[in-house]
């Protein structure tokens, strides 16, 4: 069995520094046997934010990595609460939010980034229910930003 370490090496990524909270909140928090992520955005190798309109600026095959980003990121600051990956039982849930043009209708194609290495790196236990959604604008003007419940064990 690889971890989901060895999933992401195999993917040819690696965990970005988890980032501060940008704000009055914490970047997790855990009740019970459950680690909730605030939202993050889609942080680059380069450490910079991805940014831009989906729909406008960003097309929705540049927001799919976009979102890959943003959940390489979840999972970066699941590794600084918990200190191991392996520790993530289930994902329970995504909220992916996308910062589209009125027109934009793609939304769930371009959180699947996300989705996807979620379900690339846990296996089975990445997968989730979710919910994908439009907005008008985004903190920094990112592009997208997911946030997720995820049930862990001691």
């Amino acid at each position: 069995m690889t971890t989901p370490y060895e999933r992401l090496a195999a993917l040819g990524l690696t965990l970005p520094q988890a980032p501060a909270a940008a704000a009055n909140y914490v970047p997790t928090l855990r009740t019970g046997n459950f680690l909730h992520v605030s939202g993050q955005g889609p942080l680059g190798p380069d450490g910079k934010l991805r940014t831009g309109k989906v729909g406008r600026d960003v097309s929705a095959e540049q927001a799919y990595e976009h979102a890959r980003l943003a959940g390489l990121t979840l999972l970066a600051q699941v590794h600084a609460a918990l200190g191991d990956l392996a520790r993530i039982t289930q994902v329970v849930k995504l909220l992916g939010m996308v910062n589209a043009t009125e027109d934009f209708q793609q939304h769930p194609q371009v959180i699947n980034g996300c989705s996807d290495l979620l379900v690339a790196v846990l296996g089975d236990r990445g997968h989730h229910s979710r919910s994908a959604i439009g907005v008008g604008s985004l903190p920094f003007g990112i592009s997208v930003e997911v946030e997720a419940t995820f049930e862990i064990r001691d």
